[in-house]
């Protein structure tokens, strides 16, 4: 359904602001979408169907160059200590002009769902400069049937110029990259950047801001359940397993990344997924490296060999920030409703690369709420330019960018729910034992699916545990099927006054990153924080 050389119509207009556009092409699925980004030379075809692009000079998103509109629906509601503020004015100008600049353009239009709940979820009109943004944003959404987009009417609109160069004095901006977002009115312009992501993540900014109006939480997670309606869900940062973990044959996968906790359960905001594919192999993750080799999938920034076109997904040249996006029934055992019952655990991913924490640990509801507050993981040497040693990375409710409001709002709401539907709790470390990055090795995946299933099967809750000395939730001592000693850090490292220290040194900064949050917490929360203390020998 192309429409070329036709301009929207007034209502239309009168909501995105395009007028005089060279051509429009609604709606076009995957076939389509391909002529057009292998026609104007956007994208090259992979061995085995996959579509691959380069993103240029952001091969990740820019949270600096993000801005909220401030005005009286976000002056008391958005966290500002979190967000960079854009006038009304500036905002109104920058839209202007975007919408000149896109005149003469031929764009792509996406009518698409954010959220799979029917009570919840929000109608978007997604307008892109690519074609294959279109298919990415197609593939990573939730496509309408054919018979909802006939009286489609957004409640969101979303458009994406990479060719534009923003003006920080006019616009009120930081650089030349944009990603503005007016919640009043629901639009969101992002210029600068070929980054695909930033246009799922504004859906979810969008959400976030939103659903806790409604008593819905909002969640940066993955999640999948059971046969038994056992819903699982898993909250980490990018790097620690939220994709992987969730990807797993014996049970159903609701979605990798974002999802809402309300009155009827969990629902994936999206509908596809958007994986990591650095040193991605058919061996360790067979799901999600068989979606990399058909049609329909995006790969982004992934080298391809020049002669057989087939990915290496070893090499990072371009970036360690590799992905593949594709729609969520490329994988077999994907919900075909993405909808689930309350949960039953929650699981807390981290990368600890200080090799401090043990693979599982449970907790009380005082200490997730410190956790998830916290949103730990770590940066390892090499990984972005200048990182030398781990580094500490603190994202309260393991998302801040995306949090648009407090996180006391949304950690008293998942306090709420969880007391509400008796969750059990984990914090998973899929980052390093036997030392820190460096010395250590990484946490064996095997292991971590064992202790995995033994908590989503209830079996975990009949072993010992001991309760650590620094962080003060429980241990298990000993679990069938993994090995013993790595259930306890600090003897696995052949040095343990290094690990005495290392531990010290992770307790001062969880504490150190928690002291703004002291003042939005009670009693029981500030309990739950780490308090080193030497081992008795």
């Amino acid at each position: 359904m192309a429409d070329q050389g036709v301009e929207l119509s007034s209502k239309d207009a009168g909501m995105c602001g395009l007028k005089e556009l060279g051509g429009l092409y609604r709606n076009l699925t995957a076939p389509a979408l391909y002529e057009h980004a292998l026609g104007r030379n956007e994208a090259v075809l992979a061995e085995g169907g996959a579509l691959v692009a380069d993103t240029g000079v952001h091969t990740g998103r820019s949270p600096k160059d993000k801005f909220i509109v401030l005005d009286d629906t976000t002056r008391d509601t958005v966290w500002w200590d979190n967000s960079s503020a854009m006038s009304p004015e500036q905002f109104a100008a920058l839209h202007a002009d975007m919408a000149a600049h896109a005149r003469g353009m031929s764009l792509y239009a996406q009518d698409l769902f954010g959220g799979a709940d029917p009570v919840h979820r929000i109608k978007v009109r997604v307008f892109t400069e690519y074609a294959w943004h279109s298919l990415f944003i197609r593939n990573l959404l939730i496509r309408p049937e054919p018979s909802e987009l006939a009286d489609f009417a957004p409640e969101m609109t979303i458009i994406d110029l990479p060719s534009f160069r923003a003006d920080p004095a006019r616009h009120g901006c930081r650089t030349e990259t944009v990603i503005a977002c007016d919640f009043t009115n629901r639009i969101v312009l992002i210029g600068g950047t070929s980054y695909a992501g930033e246009m799922k993540k504004s859906v979810f900014s969008m959400l976030n801001f939103l659903l806790p109006a409604s008593r819905v939480m909002p969640m940066h997670c993955s999640a999948n359940v059971g046969d038994e309606g056992d819903t699982a869900v898993f909250f980490g940062l990018s790097g620690t397993g939220k994709t992987t973990l969730s990807a797993d044959p014996s049970r159903t996968l609701i979605g990798d990344d974002e999802h809402g906790w309300g009155p009827d359960g969990v629902f994936n905001f999206e509908g596809g997924c958007y994986a990591k594919t650095i040193k991605l192999s058919a061996e360790a993750e067979p799901e999600i490296y068989a979606t990399t080799q058909r049609f329909g999938t995006v790969l982004e920034n992934v080298v391809l060999d020049p002669q057989t076109r087939v990915p290496d997904f070893d090499d990072g040249s371009k970036t360690e920030n590799t992905r593949c996006a594709y729609p969520i029934h490329f994988i077999s055992n994907a919900s075909p409703t993405g909808r689930a019952p309350h949960p039953k655990n929650i699981i807390m991913l981290t990368a600890d690369a200080f090799g401090v924490l043990p693979p599982i640990a449970r907790l009380t509801p005082a200490q997730a709420m410190y956790h998830f507050l916290s949103g730990y993981t770590a940066k390892v040497a090499g990984t972005e330019k200048g990182v030398t040693e781990p580094q500490a990375t603190f994202s309260t409710c393991f998302g801040a960018p995306f949090m648009s409001r407090h996180p006391s709002e949304y950690g008293n709401l998942l306090r709420s729910l969880i007391a509400a539907h008796q969750v059990d709790c984990w914090l998973v470390n899929t980052g390093w034992t036997g030392g820190a990055y460096g010395t250590g090795h990484r946490m064996p995946i095997r292991a971590t699916r064992t202790l995995l299933t033994a908590a989503l099967d209830g079996s975990l809750r009949d072993v010992a545990f001991r309760t650590d000395a620094n962080f003060g939730f429980a241990v298990p001592v000993e679990v069938p099927g993994v090995d013993a000693a790595i259930l306890d850090p600090r003897s696995t490292w052949a040095d343990k006054d290094a690990y005495d220290a290392q531990a010290a040194k992770l307790v001062d900064m969880f504490v150190s990153n928690f002291a703004k949050f002291e003042s939005h917490v009670d009693g029981a929360i500030l309990a739950a924080a780490p308090s080193f203390r030497a081992a008795a020998e």
